[in-house]
């Protein structure tokens, strides 16, 4: 009787949930891209803060931190790899200090960040460093904003290895070592948040053998914040070195005092 029970409630359950993947995962509808050009056009008129994300490419390991022979630098240059974040925010502080950032995919980031959460073993290690810029760096936001390109072996970028051995930009506002908490959330289908995560997990495989997820979300708890050690050479304004840069307006910018009435 406690089993039939149980299998109603189930079909009932799978019933409910299967209706809601059909509205979630329909067409959008006009009200909805009207809502999407509202909530852009609003969203433009706020600032976000920018960081770059920095890692290593999948199946590889970092050269470690005392490792200063000119081949491991070779290897350190061709392995690591950034992307420039908009969307980077703190979302707790207790119990855990954990952020979140969206990434496009398919992208070489996405893909690093997702096999570094899948070994078990990593979760007590960092495995990226979210690199905080300051207004003095809306260049270094550029250079990691290309998907094709390596930015660590240009001189324009200066950057050290903290104790994992992953890079710390020089001149960053902050820097955080972190570790992913799990895989990535697709964000172009909701699905995940009414199905179990084993149903949600055979989805995402079915998806990413398609033609690909728009974005994806990543949340990371937060194992260290590093000593940001200070560029080399002459800058214009010293003082943008102390301010964070901010995206607003379709342009990089940063903060300013209110004046007083």
């Amino acid at each position: 009787m406690l089993q039939s029970c149980t299998s109603a409630v189930r079909r009932a359950t799978h019933s409910l949930n299967h209706n809601l993947l059909q509205s979630y995962s329909s067409a959008p509808s006009a009200q909805a891209g009207l809502v999407k050009q509202s909530l852009r056009k609003l969203l433009r008129e706020t600032a976000q803060p920018v960081a770059v994300v920095t890692s290593t490419l999948p199946d590889h390991e970092t050269a470690p931190r005392s490792d200063s022979s000119v081949q491991g630098q070779k290897k350190a240059l061709s392995i690591f790899h950034g992307a420039t974040l908009s969307s980077f925010t703190s979302i707790a502080l207790d119990p855990h200090p954990l952020v979140a950032f969206s990434l496009r995919v398919p992208s070489r980031m996405a893909l690093a960040l997702n096999a570094h959460a899948s070994k078990p073993q990593m979760q007590m290690s960092s495995h990226m460093v979210v690199n905080i810029l300051s207004a003095a760096q809306p260049h270094i936001a550029r250079l990691f904003s290309s998907p094709g390109l390596h930015p660590f072996s240009e001189s324009e970028v200066q950057w050290t290895q903290s104790v994992d051995g992953l890079p710390v930009i020089k001149g960053a506002l902050g820097a955080l070592s972190c570790t992913v908490v799990g895989r990535s959330l697709p964000l172009s289908d909701t699905r995940w948040l009414y199905s179990s995560m084993e149903e949600w997990e055979t989805e995402v495989q079915q998806i990413e053998g398609g033609s690909g997820l728009a974005s994806e979300l990543f949340i990371a708890r937060v194992l260290r914040v590093e000593d940001v050690q200070e560029p080399e050479g002459q800058f214009e304004n010293d003082r943008l070195r102390t301010l964070p840069l901010l995206y607003h307006q379709r342009t990089y910018a940063t903060v300013g005092k209110i004046p007083k009435p």
